[in-house]
């Protein structure tokens, strides 16, 4: 049955192809590749022929009409990119959207992705996260993304190139503080590292070693004491009965006032209402 299936491919190690995603490849009618070269030798290891094309972030408008044209005309699809899971910091988001509007089967497949590899391997909190993809290269957008990101309590993962990984580093280190952090680099592949510790002792680390091959940065997100020790430092100047009046003027009741007084200080309510009795 004519379909487009979404293929992950290894992020590294071969072998971590899944035996799911080898039936596809063998029995679909073409590969939509994000590079025709990377996808060959994938495709020589295993001994698979097919037809490929190119499906890459330049083409992918005009070459997703051309793949569901496919799929229609039945027939069997299968999308890859590089490593990893087509869609995710790679081509395929804007085919999966089209093959929604028009109502074109496609199925997602499970497999490697680098993202989740590190999360785990960072030692880091894994409950919650939030992956941003590349730290942008302007300011610009970088000071929006460190707006986004600043106060979140869940760990931060991105990916980063061997040649800007120094610098993110010092970038993050001066607008998150010195956090902990998990550098993990060449994933599943033979000279796989990950390197612990706080941000500006990977920093130290990569002066004086060389950074080589794909970055995945995890960092620890906001610990509530940092947020405690600056809730105290934005009441520092006000005592607590102007606080609490602030919130009274505000439309506040006085017992919902002292409640959002003795949050934001860390306070006991019991003592915090001790500073009301006068008002």
């Amino acid at each position: 049955m004519s379909k487009l299936y979404i293929v992950p491919t290894p992020i590294g190690n071969l072998k971590d192809i899944t035996i799911r995603a080898l039936d596809v490849l063998k029995e679909c009618n073409v590969i939509a590749a994000e590079d025709t070269r990377q996808t060959i030798k994938l495709l020589n290891h295993f001994n698979i022929k097919k037809q490929l094309i190119s499906y890459h972030q330049h083409n992918e408008l005009t070459k997703s009409e051309e793949i569901i044209n496919r799929v229609k005309g039945g027939e069997i699809v299968a999308l890859v990119s590089d490593a990893g899971s087509p869609g995710i910091s790679d081509p395929g988001s804007v085919i999966i959207k089209k093959c929604i509007e028009e109502e074109v089967e496609f199925e997602v497949l499970p497999g490697a992705t680098a993202i989740i590899t590190a999360l785990v391997n960072s030692g880091l909190d894994t409950t919650k996260f939030t992956f941003r993809g590349f730290v942008p290269r302007e300011n610009k957008e970088r000071r929006v993304l460190i707006s986004e990101i600043k106060n979140h309590k869940e760990t931060l993962v991105f990916y980063e190139a061997p040649h800007r990984i120094k610098d993110t580093l010092s970038f993050l280190y001066e607008e998150l503080g010195n956090r902990k952090v998990a550098i993990c680099r060449e994933l599943t592949k033979l000279h796989e590292q990950v390197v612990r510790g706080l941000i500006s002792e990977t920093i130290e680390y990569f002066n004086t070693n060389n950074p080589r091959g794909e970055f995945v940065v995890v960092i620890e997100g906001k610990s509530q004491e940092e947020i405690d020790l600056e809730q105290k430092a934005k009441w520092e100047n006000t005592t607590v009965e102007e606080h609490i009046i602030l919130y009274v003027d505000r439309g506040y009741s006085k017992k919902e006032a002292i409640k959002l007084v003795a949050k934001e200080r860390s306070m006991p309510k019991s003592e915090v209402y001790k500073y009301s009795t006068d008002l």
